[in-house]
């Protein structure tokens, strides 16, 4: 009885994130109420306080639940692996824009994270979710460009930290560019040509 109450509780915690998924894509962050939530779901504000503190706290878990694209590849590089680590974050990029553009979750997550959020008090926590994120990533990028250059013997014609937050402002416009219009371009193959020109500028390719 314990385990299958236990499973019921995931069960409920589930389909209440795949109803803000929805809910937040159609209304914005914002714009959505927990009882817009419950309703979509079929079930009570009372539940949705029962696994989450607030909307912000429901947010983040639905982060959490999809692993970000760029999130994912930036753990496939090891950070202390010997050599040159850029073939292994081309890869992972690769495999990261391969997911946004097969995924249907993946793709709903990015649209609500990217286009449909509003920064007001409410939701300060789903900002700073935002920030941290975007510090791991240039973090990671500043690391493996700074050791590939190493390992190639080259100077970086910049800092590594301003070549670092370049390359994340490649991917993360690309990304942006691309959920506003599937059909534009080829997210995948424009991504990779695009990371590729822009790491030959810093003498790495």
């Amino acid at each position: 009885m314990v385990r299958r109450s236990k499973e019921d509780a995931l069960a409920t915690r589930s389909h209440l994130l795949d109803a803000a998924e929805h809910v937040f894509l159609a209304k914005g962050v914002a714009g959505t109420s927990l009882n817009d939530i419950a309703v979509a779901a079929g079930t009570t504000r009372g539940a949705i306080y029962w696994h989450f503190k607030d909307k912000a706290d429901l947010f983040n878990a639905m982060m959490d639940r999809v692993a970000m694209p760029l999130q994912r590849a930036l753990s496939l590089v090891d950070e202390e692996a010997q050599g040159d680590p850029l073939p292994d974050l081309k890869k992972a990029l690769r495999q990261a824009l391969r997911q946004t553009v097969t995924d249907p979750q993946t793709q709903r997550v990015f649209k609500v994270a990217t286009h449909m959020v509003e920064y007001v008090d409410s939701l300060c926590a789903v900002r700073e979710r935002h920030l941290e994120t975007r510090e791991l990533w240039v973090r990671r990028f500043r690391h493996v460009l700074a050791k590939s250059a190493a390992a190639r013997g080259l100077r970086l014609p910049l800092p590594s930290a301003a070549a670092a937050h370049g390359l994340h402002a490649l991917l993360d416009g690309l990304v942006q560019n691309w959920l506003l219009d599937p059909q534009e371009f080829d997210l995948e193959s424009t991504g990779m040509k695009a990371v590729e020109t822009y790491l030959r500028g810093l003498g790495l390719e």
